[in-house]
């Protein structure tokens, strides 16, 4: 074991053939993560949130990693990497999502030919499997969404938005996004726009209607005359801007507290809930498919364990040899 590996995390050298465009600097962990992330901005032009994770992602790594070299690594070596986040209680579909980072990483290292094969080509974390992220009840829905305080304007406007996001099922990024010219109130929808810029069709029931009609022909109308413009998107902060995604997710949990619901909770189990509800309900998956903006009804098909198991819980009660 050398001075600067680390006890506990059994380290095997690879020397790779990684060609003139290895030199020290280039293969400086900081500085191939930089070029990495100017390449996806760049060339690939991917969104804020996909990037934001990859830096996340790389952050994570270059810490286990310390005064490691990425080019020397295996895929063994990186299979540990993904074992240690395992061992530390990352859900399954974090570690997935890090296994992912790290193919397009080495990807990026052999286009430009830091490396010659990519360690993390055959790097799996197993399956993500079919299990769906907490979901809210029914009577705790109606608990969280009946906590903001109608009379104030932030009140009001976090009605708006709770009530928004349970009955569309978007995710924060495609409310925060989302603009006056996107919501048809009289027509009872909304256009989202999902990723790859897709547009959808949401429709909005009469209690989300009348908690955005509220909203916007109130304290909307006068945080705009404040900031002295006209904002366009519909949820806006209290100077006019708008409203970020993180900041939903906090508002999320300000109102989870009080409701006295699960406090790990955000934006995306709101969403989750609205699929896991329809699908009890008796929704044919493709339109809950089709509201969700999936691309593939095989990522629709994990609630549909609610529908077997409601439908479980009938043939138990029900038929004469159960």
């Amino acid at each position: 074991m050398t001075a600067n590996e680390k006890p506990g995390r059994r380290v095997r050298r690879v020397i790779l053939d990684t060609g003139p465009a290895a030199t020290e600097e280039g293969g400086s962990t900081g500085i191939l993560v930089r070029r990495f992330l100017e390449y996806v901005r760049h060339e690939r032009a991917l969104s804020e949130n996909t990037q934001e994770a990859y830096r996340r992602d790389l952050r994570d790594f270059s810490a286990w990693l310390a005064d490691g070299n990425p080019v020397r690594l295996s895929v063994r070596e990186l299979g540990d990497y993904l074992a240690a986040l395992d061992r530390r209680g990352l859900a399954r579909a974090s570690v997935a999502r890090q296994a992912a980072t790290l193919r397009t990483f080495y990807a990026f290292l052999q286009l430009e030919g830091v490396v010659r094969e990519s360690p993390a080509e055959l790097l799996t974390a197993g399956r993500r499997g079919d299990v769906i992220p907490g979901t809210l009840s029914p009577d705790q829905v109606d608990r969280l969404l009946e906590s903001p305080d109608a009379v104030t304007p932030s009140g009001r406007r976090d009605k708006a938005l709770l009530e928004l996001l349970y009955a569309t099922g978007c995710r924060a990024s495609e409310v925060s996004a989302l603009r006056l010219t996107d919501v048809h109130l009289g027509e009872s929808f909304c256009t989202c726009r999902g990723k790859g810029d897709k547009e959808r069709v949401v429709p909005l029931g009469r209690r989300a209607i009348a908690a955005l009609r509220t909203w916007i022909e109130g304290p909307r109308q006068a945080i705009a005359a404040r900031a002295g413009s006209s904002p366009a998107w519909v949820i806006l902060s209290t100077r006019g801007n708008r409203l970020s995604r993180m900041r939903i997710w906090e508002i999320v949990r300000l109102h989870a507290d009080k409701a006295g619901v699960p406090p790990d909770i955000g934006p995306h189990t709101l969403r989750h809930s609205f699929a896991t509800h329809l699908v009890a309900g008796g929704v044919d998956l493709r339109h809950v498919q089709e509201m969700l903006g999936h691309a593939s009804i095989a990522t629709t098909q994990r609630y549909t364990h609610v529908d077997a198991s409601r439908l479980r819980s009938v043939h138990e009660k029900f038929h004469p040899r159960r």
